[in-house]
């Protein structure tokens, strides 16, 4: 054991440790979501990760992105999270794929090698693609849904999609995976109301017609939500 897990061994075991250091996770999205996802799952000791994302941070990311800082501005997501995991572990396997996922690449990097994907992805058609490829491929997936809009952290929770409620993200991915006869998903979302006047349009570009206002701490909870069922099923203590 590696002295930095000294405290996750006398929660996880001996053998806890060793469960998550034989694990293959996938983070695809690392916004404010995916990179606080990310995080949490390298520190809890899981030996193998891949992240993927193609943006750069913006210095509007930086109220809420765990790799936005006025330093970071312009440089790549992928770069800046995954400097910071190596930094966290210098020991994890870690794959770095800098790009926008298609819907051939989310086939594509989608293989059964995972034991868990985390879909942190806020635009619908490729998180759309990454959901249809975990599910044919049967690879575990918890996917997020909107934390924009949002201000009351206790009600966000882990359910399946079907059991969501004021999510306009989950309403809109309902309706595409039951054309593509998908019944379920576990999501992290939040039964709050959105607020309807943080609403933004933007040109469209990379897949996203418009996005909510943001506060600092929810999509980082969103992500722990995400990174605590995986950690939890990894050590097969197993939220269904």
């Amino acid at each position: 054991m590696a002295k930095w897990q000294e405290r996750a061994e006398l929660l996880f075991k001996t053998e806890g440790l060793e469960k998550l250091r034989n694990s293959n996770v996938l983070v695809v999205g690392l916004g404010g979501v995916g990179s606080f996802a990310a995080e949490f799952i390298a520190r809890a000791g899981v030996g193998k990760m891949t992240i993927v994302d193609g943006d750069v941070v913006d210095i509007t990311n930086i109220n809420r992105q765990l790799p936005a800082l006025h330093s970071t501005v312009d440089l790549p997501k992928i770069d800046v999270v995954g400097d910071r995991l190596m930094d966290i572990n210098p020991q994890l396997q870690l794959t770095r794929v800098k790009e926008f996922l298609s819907p051939e690449r989310a086939f594509e990097i989608v293989t059964p090698e995972f034991d868990y994907v985390l879909d942190c992805i806020d635009s619908l058609t490729p998180k759309l693609n990454l959901i249809i490829a975990a599910k044919r491929k049967r690879v575990k997936i918890i996917s997020s849904m909107g934390a924009g809009g949002k201000m009351e952290a206790s009600k966000v929770k882990v359910a399946d999609i079907n059991s969501t409620s004021n999510c306009y993200l989950a309403k809109a991915m309902k309706k595409k995976l039951k054309a593509v006869k998908i019944d379920k998903l576990k999501v992290v979302y939040s039964s709050e109301i959105q607020d309807k006047t943080s609403l933004r349009m933007t040109d469209g570009s990379n897949f996203k017609k418009s996005f909510y206002g943001t506060n600092s701490y929810m999509p980082g909870l969103f992500g722990l939500y995400a990174a605590e069922t995986v950690i939890r099923y990894l050590l097969k203590n197993d939220i269904q």
